[in-house]
């Protein structure tokens, strides 16, 4: 007994040790270029409940601060010759820092890329300012962006009661009160070898990675304590934030929780899925035809099946935004409030439409060879193809253009169509609003009366029979499922 007492103790000390491993993800090439992905697995999902944004002020002050020995503006006075930048991301799961420089100024930028990560200066003055921007980022930046705002709004709502509900960036109150302190102990618990993934690629040289290795291993081996985390709550009914604010358009968004990540084997069909019904930015897709080509009603719409943040600045998606839960999204971008509400009709309509009758067999063949050229424009930089293969190692999913690739040539019109009837739905679904006279758009959302459109010149008979149906089509909304927001209320 004793001696199976003592190998489960061996193999739970050799467990314990594998874990405490920093993950690696090296990417060598000829490239007389560097890049640096820097990945911790704690984003805003790990701060306290008490604190919203606390991960974001820590990666900020490491990021846009300073080190024990140089000063945030000596940082920046360095990096200017060398023509190089270091920033960070912070979502939900990952807290990502970012950076390239030439490979003849590879130990000058390193020296300051290991400072900065490892020995933080902590100075008051860059705090006040990294909280400042912050909090700026929000009043000033969010609050005043229709298209952004009132995605973080659905997204806040879709995750509503658990770790993902909050904003990353936090809330007004909360940065307000968070202190030096706060951002010390959240780096001190949660910035960890067994949360690290260490991306490097490019010209370097192997001695100069295993140096790298070497100084990450001076952090904690473990992080510290995290509470379980929440499912996404079921949507029993499908409900309507508005947020009240002096605009002249209406930015809708719409969507709710899926269980298809990238390590589902749905992924592919479901990606097909929503690329045909509205792929970003492009113009061939369901959506984009019938709301903006045929109708007018505005710039474009599109679908998504993952977080897709700034994306009215962005032709891609950025990676190293890995997620346990996603969701599936339409997007419409502005419309002029007397058609807002046939807009969001006819949104619901066309993601009916693609989900009763499917996806046509030439439109099928299109869409998937689409996705699969599409794939290496996502992966056209050294940088992206790093933060794509990080992503790789937290979904388990190595090589995700190669298996992707794969995937889309086995999917069949059958896969794709079943996948479209078991993850996406018309109903129990959330929608959010940036539009002024909130109280006017909640009594026309609530009311089943028809939303006719109206054109500047004669449309064809397909469209106008088209509009008969869709004016008409029923939201299912009553008033109590709606609610009004003043924006300046918004993530304070």
């Amino acid at each position: 007994m004793k001696s199976q007492m003592r190998s489960l103790a061996c193999l739970l000390l050799f467990a314990w040790a594998a874990a405490a491993q920093m993950r690696v993800m090296a990417l060598p090439t000829n490239s007389p270029l560097v890049a640096f992905r820097i990945v911790f697995t704690a984003g805003s999902a790990a701060d306290p409940p008490s604190k919203p944004g606390l991960a974001y002020l820590t990666a900020m002050m490491l990021s846009d601060g300073s080190t024990r020995t140089q000063t945030y503006r000596q940082i920046e006075d360095a990096l200017f010759p060398m023509a190089a930048s270091f920033s960070a991301q912070v979502d939900k799961e990952m807290s990502t820092f970012i950076g390239e420089t030439h490979v003849d100024n590879l130990e000058a930028y390193y020296k300051l890329v290991r400072g900065m990560l490892l020995e933080p200066g902590w100075r008051e003055e860059d705090f006040k300012r990294v909280k400042d921007d912050a909090i700026n980022g929000i009043k000033s930046g969010l609050r005043n962006n229709d298209e952004e705002l009132g995605k973080e709004v659905l997204y806040s709502e879709i995750y509503q009661g658990m770790s993902y509900s909050h904003y990353s960036m936090g809330t007004v109150t909360s940065l307000e009160a968070i202190k030096l302190d706060d951002v010390k102990h959240f780096y001190a618990s949660q910035y960890a070898q067994t949360k690290l993934i260490l991306g490097l690629s490019g010209g370097y040289k192997p001695e100069f990675l295993e140096r790298m290795k070497k100084d990450f291993r001076q952090l904690p081996a473990a992080a510290g304590f995290q509470p379980r985390r929440e499912e996404p709550r079921p949507i029993d009914a499908t409900r309507v934030v508005i947020v009240d604010k002096d605009t002249r358009s209406v930015a809708i968004s719409l969507g709710f929780p899926i269980s298809c990540t990238r390590q589902n084997p749905d992924y592919a069909a479901l990606l097909v899925a929503s690329s045909y019904l509205g792929q970003h930015r492009m113009s061939g897709s369901v959506l984009y035809d019938e709301m903006r080509e045929k109708r007018g009603l505005n710039y474009g719409d599109y679908s998504y099946i993952e977080y897709f943040p700034r994306g009215m600045y962005q032709m891609e998606p950025s990676p190293n935004l890995g997620r346990r839960y996603q969701i599936f999204q339409i997007w419409v971008r502005p419309v002029q409030p007397s058609t807002a509400k046939f807009a969001l009709r006819l949104a619901l309509y066309e993601l009916n439409k693609s989900i009763k009758d499917g996806v046509p067999e030439d439109a099928f063949e299109i869409t998937r060879e689409f996705v699969t050229k599409y794939t290496n424009v996502l992966m056209r930089t050294q940088s992206a193809q790093l933060g794509y293969s990080i992503d790789g190692l937290y979904y388990n999913r190595l090589d995700f253009a190669g298996t992707l690739k794969q995937d889309l040539a086995k999917l069949t019109l059958a896969d794709v169509n079943r996948a479209i009837r078991r993850y996406l739905r018309v109903d129990r679904l959330v929608i959010a609003a940036v539009s002024k006279n909130g109280e006017e758009l909640k009594q026309q959302l609530a009311s089943d009366d028809p939303s006719p459109m109206t054109y500047n010149s004669p449309k064809p008979a397909s469209i106008t029979e088209t509009d008969k149906i869709v004016e008409k089509w029923p939201l299912h909304l009553k008033a109590d499922a709606i609610r009004i927001v003043p924006v300046d209320r918004v993530f304070q």
